[in-house]
């Protein structure tokens, strides 16, 4: 399996083609997710036309959507930036994500064919290979399409939408701390999840994903820590 990198990872993957302002958003989100845009630092609007080579008028309607999915914060004279996580905004992550994502994962795990567990197996071993040696946008783009993908399996978008807005708020974050730590420093509950889907066993899929959630989020807090 090819590692994918960021710009390759979008919902209209292999659909019919976009429009200019959604390509733009498209480009934009996933620089966030990955952490290419790193928490608190501030670029211009002119500079976003500039690095995602577009017009002004689909980066400024991609600014608007990602500033109301939380994703952007305005700073003045042209310039926004990927706001930072404060302790308090980790509980609340914490909290949102164990509530949604368990609920996915139960949903999913009565759903989910044999042959998609297959593919989620596959991503979990290149992620694998992508902890062992380091690679940083592997991880973080394998990890990210094994969670949505699990996600997709429950048929209920309206909490799928949800969890991929609340990526948007931690995975910034996510680059900061591999980068400071390394790659092997996550868990990987991502096996536990898989035995679970093999098994059928809603119960044990949702807590695998329970504790997948926690150790990676306290691990971010512990990563962020000297920001607060």
């Amino acid at each position: 399996m090819n590692v994918p990198n960021s710009a390759s990872i979008s919902p209209a993957e292999g659909g019919a083609k976009l429009p200019a302002h959604e390509v733009v958003y498209q480009r934009l989100r996933a620089q966030i997710l990955f952490g290419e845009l790193a928490p608190g630092q501030a670029v211009t609007i002119q500079g976003l036309v500039e690095a995602l080579d577009s017009g002004m008028t689909p980066v400024r309607e991609a600014i608007r959507r990602l500033i109301s999915d939380g994703a952007l914060v305005f700073q003045g004279n042209r310039r926004v930036s990927v706001p930072q996580l404060r302790a308090d905004d980790i509980d609340e992550l914490v909290y949102a994500r164990k509530t949604i994502e368990c609920e996915l994962a139960r949903r999913a795990a009565t759903r989910i064919e044999t042959a998609e567990i297959d593919v989620l197996e596959d991503l979990d071993l290149a992620l694998d290979k992508a902890i062992a040696i380091g690679d940083v946008a592997g991880y973080l783009a394998l990890n990210y399409q094994f969670h949505t993908r699990l996600n997709a399996q429950s048929e209920a978008p309206i909490l799928v939408d949800l969890a991929d807005r609340l990526w948007l708020r931690f995975g910034p974050s996510l680059r900061v701390v591999c980068g400071r730590f390394g790659t092997q420093s996550f868990p990987d509950r991502h096996k536990d999840i898989l035995e679970g889907l093999r098994k059928k066993d809603a119960d044990l899929v949702a807590l695998a994903v329970e504790r997948d959630v926690l150790q990676g989020m306290e691990q971010v807090r512990a990563g962020l820590t000297p920001v607060f």
